[in-house]
């Protein structure tokens, strides 16, 4: 999987910058909520295969600019359909707004938010996508958390739990629920800190917490980057990586700024 051509086909070596676009299908979707609400987003899959797994994303709080481009979904969206075969949906929860455009509805604290995420795993068992984990990044923690147990998920992977909406009684729905739940918190987080995270999520018997050197909550750089895909995709695919920081072929190159 996330196989390359090789050294010799003639085809240049791309070194994998934050900027660096690789080859994927990738298309706009809409996300319809049970609400009756249009949601926007994109579907990013292999170029010329079937993912073997599925990551459905849920972004940072979008009244302190979090939305489906936050830098590191799009990376994702970027690279990992050509390095690892892996799906990745993005979409703008109610109220958000993007390049790609604006979700209808309004932002309701994650509440509401309950039809978004159903609306996307929804999408994602429509399309037949595989092995659907959800990936909640600060505020998509609290969706995947309070929402997110649907019995068509594998499991969850958090980025910056803050744990400020998600209560102990979300903590142990999910530790009814049985899935897997990586967890992943920084170092110099602004909310959560590993020592507290752990306490927090003993709750939960299988959460796997991770303290991460020296990152902080938005992830900035990309080192911190690099270790939050290899994570992703190490959890979702045992045994595969970490990713390569080259690509032998075809690659493009970004010429959006940097995002949160």
């Amino acid at each position: 999987m996330g196989r390359s051509p090789g050294l010799g086909s003639g085809l240049v070596t791309t070194e994998i910058r934050s900027t660096t676009v690789l080859p994927a299908r990738r298309e706009d979707v809409e996300l319809h909520t049970a609400d009756g609400l249009t949601l926007v987003g994109e579907l990013a899959l292999p170029a010329d295969r079937d993912p073997v797994a599925t990551l459905v994303t849920l972004h940072p709080l979008p009244t302190h600019g979090g939305f489906m481009d936050s830098h590191v979904y799009r990376k994702a969206a970027w690279r990992l359909p050509a390095l690892a075969d892996l799906a990745v949906l993005r979409f703008n929860t109610r109220g958000t707004s993007s390049p790609r455009g604006t979700s209808e509805g309004t932002f309701d604290g994650g509440e509401a938010e309950r039809f978004d995420v159903a609306a996307a795993i929804e999408l994602s068992e429509f399309r037949d996508l595989p092995r659907r984990w959800l990936v909640g990044w600060s505020f998509g923690t609290e969706l995947v958390l309070k929402h997110g147990a649907d019995p068509s998920i594998e499991g969850a992977i958090l980025l910056s739990p803050p744990l400020h909406r998600a209560t102990d009684e979300d903590l142990r729905r999910w530790a009814e629920f049985g899935r897997p739940l990586k967890v992943l918190v920084p170092e110099h987080d602004d909310y959560l800190r590993p020592a507290e995270a752990r306490e927090r999520f003993g709750l939960v018997p299988q959460a796997e917490v991770i303290g991460v050197d020296a990152a902080k909550h938005l992830w900035v750089g990309e080192a911190a980057v690099r270790r939050v895909l290899d994570e992703i995709v190490g959890t979702v695919l045992p045994g595969h990586g970490p990713l390569p920081t080259t690509w032998d072929g075809e690659a493009t190159t970004a010429d959006e700024p940097e995002t949160r």
